[in-house]
């Protein structure tokens, strides 16, 4: 399998394994949201070590390996992204396999279970932006600067849980800019920024600068995905509410 064919088999293939185990109702709450972090993060990982023995892993679930920093190949994922929304019985959760090449997010499949679509790092098209654009914020905690940015742009706000669904409304046209200022970490967005860069959106940190994978300290507090000619607009407004130190 190509890199992308085997990102798309073990993100689909996680994302099943997690509705089955949803659908067993022998967990809830918290500890359903845990057992789901558990099970797909074990699938992954030995996905990952049976079909790309030399390659690095970066895992939120997996206690980090320094040895990753000398690496050129490191898959990047979250394999359940949006824990809690999972654990209520919601959609907005994703499964989350990037693969960052020195540095660069090249390769992701994003995985949105309960709608039964996986989203590809490849050429697609993306629909045209209404007359009112529609800003992406948390449903539970809506940064300050995606909030000012809205108004500015006189935006729609639309809540919604995930990163990765966040970011695939946009591939999907159910929303226009996604405008994270209240902290990431690189599985929150790698795979979900090469999906969106090989459909030809924007992808960046909100000062504008390519986002970097494969750090010593995986914190990526920030992140901006949008149509192309959304993003001088959207960096103008971000600027006049809070200038980007």
């Amino acid at each position: 399998m190509t890199d992308l064919e085997l990102a798309k088999a073990i993100a689909e293939a996680a994302g099943k394994l997690l509705l089955e185990l949803r659908g067993t109702n022998l967990f809830s709450g918290k500890a359903l949201g845990k057992a789901g972090d558990r099970v797909a993060n074990a699938f992954i990982m030995e996905a990952l070590a049976e079909n790309r023995p030399d390659d690095a892993v970066l895992s939120e679930e997996e206690r980090d390996n320094p040895s990753r920093l000398q690496a050129e190949r490191v898959w990047i994922v979250d394999p359940l992204d949006g824990t809690r929304e999972y654990a209520e019985g919601r959609d907005d959760w994703a499964v989350h396999v990037g693969l960052a090449i020195n540095g660069v997010a090249k390769i992701g499949a994003v995985a949105l279970p309960a709608s039964g679509v996986v989203m590809l790092s490849e050429p697609q098209d993306v629909k045209q932006s209404p007359e009112k654009l529609r800003m992406l914020v948390s449903r539970s905690r809506p940064a300050k600067e995606a909030l000012d940015v809205a108004e500015a742009l006189g935006a729609e706000l639309v809540p919604i849980g995930s990163a990765g669904a966040k970011a695939m409304a946009i591939l999907r046209g159910d929303a226009d800019i996604y405008l994270h200022t209240g902290g990431q970490y690189e599985w929150d967005n790698c795979a979900p920024a090469a999906v969106a860069l090989a459909a030809g959106l924007h992808a960046s940190r909100v000062d504008g600068t390519d986002l970097v994978y494969n750090n010593a300290d995986p914190y990526l507090p920030d992140l901006l995905i949008c149509k192309k000619e959304l993003a001088p607009h959207v960096f103008q407004k971000l600027s006049a509410c809070r200038p980007v130190e």
